[in-house]
């Protein structure tokens, strides 16, 4: 009898795979007995780290129930066409890989029985090749319920509209089960112009997820209202189409984010150790978010303004002012700070460069809040470790999170950011510093993330809410 295997498709860039990586490991947490997982993934994308190959090496000696198949390097696309967005460019290479799919599942099939094809939402046009080798194929969703309700509910949308939503700055959409509407400026990037391709591509991805066996969400059901886990099951979202099952099985953390210097975290560690409990603001932006320098400063100014201890990373602005940023690169932080900044918050503040151990510093006692761009895996660590949020969303679906985190969920307060370019004053930024670290609101909001903490625990529980979702998806497979 042919052993069961599940096999994951990873979209390119080493988050991504890291989010495959991590379901696949915590099914065989569960169900080593029942399948091996095995791992598809591309090469030659534009967002290809060294990284990749060191971490598949670690992996596949660490869990031997996991391999991957790498696929030969897809038809090389001119990254240099200036009439393709990034977004747009990377669709297009995941294209590229169908063959590669086919290819993989068929060889696959000869000597296992493929139970699912778990695949990622830019990942879409290879649904339709599972369909035909008759193989479930079921979404992971890396992001939470609200997002997955707007994900859902954009087709929707995209039938009543004939203009880009970057022109309708006067516009608001209502989602299904969401108690705020989004405005029509704040979807995600690829949705914002019509003209790009990565806009047909975004609704064609967003209208197959109701077209698949089943979708894994990386949250958990008690971190959602109950309006919105709703509003999805009753197929709210997506009218007039029968909706698949959704399996919470989070929270899922990434645990092998890229490390920086052993000396800078152990700097910023021993820092934490030595400042009082619960009085540290911790910023940071992830993997992808820099500010100008203009914007920097304006941090500064307010951090120092707020009286406040902080940990700060601050990263090299981009060259282009697009919010993004790839890799670690050097640059003189003395010079892009405020002069003087740094000596004269020597007592209360630290500024590092580029990244720290962010999973660590929130579980840190001095920690009391945190200022994030509400990128999903940086929501779910500030959860697990019971750290109320300043929220300033800069790109993908983060605006989404943010209204989620601030109206529904209750967790953290927003940054007035300006109309045009998102931009935050420093007086806002000491003012919302002030209020997490010091007010009333601030207490109740570190009071509800601490319950949030034990009960995003409690889901992960032998008889939590997430595991019963993964035992549910495992029965729906056999």
């Amino acid at each position: 009898m042919a052993a069961n295997t599940l096999v994951l498709y990873a979209a390119p860039g080493m988050g991504h795979m890291i989010s495959m990586v991590e379901l696949g490991k915590l099914i065989l947490k569960h169900y080593s007995h029942k399948f091996s997982v095995t791992v598809l993934y591309t090469t030659g994308s534009l967002v290809d780290t060294p990284t990749i190959p060191a971490y598949i090496d670690r992996i596949t000696q660490s869990h031997p129930s996991i391999s991957f198949h790498c696929f030969p390097r897809a038809a090389v696309i001119n990254h240099h066409n200036q009439t393709l967005s990034m977004a747009a460019l990377m669709f297009e290479f995941i294209r590229q890989n169908d063959p590669n799919v086919r290819l993989a599942l068929q060889e696959i099939s000869k000597t296992c029985q493929v139970r699912a094809f778990i695949i990622d939402l830019f990942c879409s046009s290879s649904m339709a090749i599972a369909k035909e080798l008759n193989i479930p194929t079921f979404y992971f969703y890396t992001s939470g319920a609200a997002a997955l309700a707007a994900f859902l509910y954009f087709p929707t949308i995209h039938a009543r509209v004939n203009q880009s939503f970057k022109d309708m700055r006067d516009t608001a959409f209502e989602f299904p089960g969401l108690e705020s509407p989004l405005r029509a400026v704040h979807m995600p990037e690829p949705m914002l112009d019509q003209n790009d391709p990565a806009y047909s591509d975004l609704v064609y991805f967003c209208s197959h997820l109701a077209l698949s066996d089943g979708i894994i969400a990386n949250t958990f059901e008690e971190l959602e209202t109950p309006a919105v886990i709703k509003a999805i099951s009753e197929g709210r979202c997506v009218p007039h189409a029968p909706i698949p099952p959704v399996y919470y099985i989070g929270p899922l953390l990434d645990k092998e984010k890229a490390s920086g210097s052993v000396n800078s975290d152990e700097e910023c560690l021993l820092w934490l150790d030595k400042q009082p409990s619960r009085s540290v603001v911790y910023l940071c932006f992830g993997s992808r978010g820099s500010f100008s320098e203009a914007q920097v400063r304006e941090i500064a100014n307010g951090l120092e303004r707020s009286d406040q201890r902080f940990l700060w990373v601050v990263k090299k602005p981009p060259v282009d002012n697009t919010k993004q940023i790839h890799g670690v690169e050097d640059f003189d932080l003395d010079a892009l700070l405020p002069e003087g900044f740094l000596e004269r918050t020597i007592e209360r503040g630290l500024v590092v460069k580029s990244w720290a151990p962010q999973v660590t510093v929130l579980k840190k006692e001095a920690v009391g809040g945190f200022v994030t761009h509400c990128g999903w895996n940086s929501v779910l660590e500030s959860v697990m470790a019971g750290v109320p949020m300043v929220a300033w969303p800069l790109y993908a679906e983060q605006h989404l999170n943010r209204s989620a985190l601030v109206k529904e969920i209750k967790m953290a307060i927003d940054v007035e950011q300006r109309e045009e370019d998102g931009f935050v004053t420093g007086d806002e930024v000491e003012r919302r510093v002030r209020e997490l670290m010091e007010s009333e609101n601030g207490r109740k909001l570190r009071e509800r993330s601490l319950k949030l903490g034990e009960v995003a625990l409690g889901a992960l529980g032998e008889h939590g809410s997430s595991r019963r979702a993964l035992a549910n998806f495992v029965n729906a497979i056999q």
